[in-house]
């Protein structure tokens, strides 16, 4: 533990500091200088910026290098003062003595400090991250700056807590979180290079595919983090403690996850379905644009887009039209009244399929007579179309052509009529009033 009587002693002394700092007219004097320069660096900055045209004077320019001009742009106010400060620290070296300027220097550190620090984490396109890393960055620069890096960082290392035989310190916890970031930030790079690698691969299906990105991505995660606990020195055996608690968790709590997870392994692994493929899961169609590892993404084609759990299609019916073969077949039931020849309707039927422009000529289109019905006889087409997306914009083409063909036949579609006949004389006067005028 930090002994309380030096932090004592360490903040009186930074307190006798600063008031003797205070009551100096020096001291006062730095503060104007940086004041005004920062007025003046802003001016300066702002006028950069109304006069550099950044869409045409980086055109053509790589896409790092282009983000680095635009920040070094933006950063001008920041490189102004920081020129600033550091004139008007050599001129007060020249006149005085250097203790009456040091604010001075420390304005210029810190100002070139924050200005190199925006210039590297350029390379980063996450806004959050790159202002996370930036002002922690920053913040180390500045503690070290004003020489007080060794005391925090011995302070945030003096307590801690003890669980399970690992010590938990803010020191080791602050490196922990830094470094996890970065380890993150670079398994994300090379997972997304890799990515493009392997959708560039043509000898691997769709599914394979995905399914290597997901390992690629799970793995370099799990190496980033064991990679990081053991740079702060953090033994993995120590988390041995939490495996049980973890173990209840996943039994009781992530239950749904953990088999969402593994059902999306096995849709990968046997390749029932895979991006692209034109699917009916229940009440919900359309063709599988994402597969997650949670969930796959099926789009209606109308803007919808169904949101289904891996494990629903693995206990549930799932259709597949495009599973072994995108030929899709199209059945059209039509009727035909008692007047017409059941052949002459089967040909035309067949002659209207065969013209549609969707119809598989290697498969031939075929009608059947399959009902003599009350209302009249019952027909059905059957006919190939290469795809089944538009399925139905082709069936109703085809009945659109059987309209036309009844039409110019003379063959009628029949539809029920039905008869009322009523015994016993005329009906009631007030049934008859009723009839007519009927229901308000």
């Amino acid at each position: 533990m930090l002994d309380l009587t030096d932090t004592h002693e360490f903040v009186l002394a930074t307190a006798r500091s600063f008031g003797a700092e205070v009551t100096s007219p020096w001291f006062y004097l730095q503060l104007g200088l940086m004041m005004a320069g920062g007025g003046i660096a802003f001016a300066i900055g702002a006028a950069i910026r109304s006069r550099v045209d950044m869409t045409s004077l980086a055109m053509g320019w790589p896409a790092p290098l282009r983000m680095f001009m635009r920040i070094l742009v933006g950063s001008a106010a920041t490189a102004a003062f920081a020129i600033l400060m550091t004139l008007d620290r050599v001129i007060m070296l020249s006149v005085t003595w250097p203790s009456r300027s040091y604010l001075l220097s420390m304005a210029a550190k810190l100002a070139l400090a924050w200005l190199v620090i925006r210039l590297v984490t350029s390379v980063i396109r996450n806004e959050f991250l790159v202002r996370l890393v930036s002002i922690s960055a920053w913040l180390v620069a500045a503690l070290s700056i004003v020489g007080q890096l060794q005391p925090t960082i011995t302070m945030l290392d003096a307590n801690g807590i003890d669980l399970g035989g690992l010590r938990l310190t803010p020191l080791l916890l602050i490196k922990l979180g830094v470094l996890l970031a970065v380890a993150l930030w670079l398994s994300n790079i090379a997972s997304n290079f890799l990515e493009g690698r392997i959708r560039q691969s043509h000898d691997l299906t769709p599914s394979i595919q995905v399914l290597l990105i997901k390992l690629v991505r799970l793995l370099l995660m799990v190496f980033a983090v064991a990679l990081v606990m053991g740079a702060v020195g953090i033994n993995l055996s120590a988390l041995a403690v939490f495996s049980g608690a973890v173990g209840v968790g996943i039994g009781f709590g992530l239950q749904k996850i953990v088999a969402n997870f593994i059902s999306g392994v096995i849709l990968l692994a046997d390749k029932s379905v895979k991006p692209g493929d034109l699917v009916t899961i229940g009440d919900s169609s359309g063709r599988i644009s994402a597969m997650n590892t949670r969930y796959i993404s099926v789009a209606a084609g109308d803007g919808r887009e169904f949101l289904i759990p891996n494990e629903d299609l693995i206990t549930q019916k799932v259709v597949n039209w495009t599973y072994t073969d995108k030929d899709t077949l199209v059945k059209v039931n039509f009727s035909a009244n008692y007047d017409a020849d059941p052949r002459i309707v089967c040909k035309l039927a067949i002659d209207v399929a065969t013209a549609s422009p969707r119809a598989n000529t290697a498969k031939t289109p075929n009608c059947i007579l399959t009902e003599f019905a009350e209302a009249g006889m019952k027909f059905s087409l059957t006919f190939w179309i290469d795809s089944p997306d538009g399925m139905d914009a082709v069936k109703s083409e085809v009945m659109l052509g059987l309209w036309d063909a009844f039409k110019r036949e003379g063959i009628r579609v029949p539809y029920p009529v039905r008869e009322l006949k009523i015994r016993g004389g005329a009906l009631p006067v007030e049934t008859i009033v009723e009839v007519a005028s009927g229901p308000e």
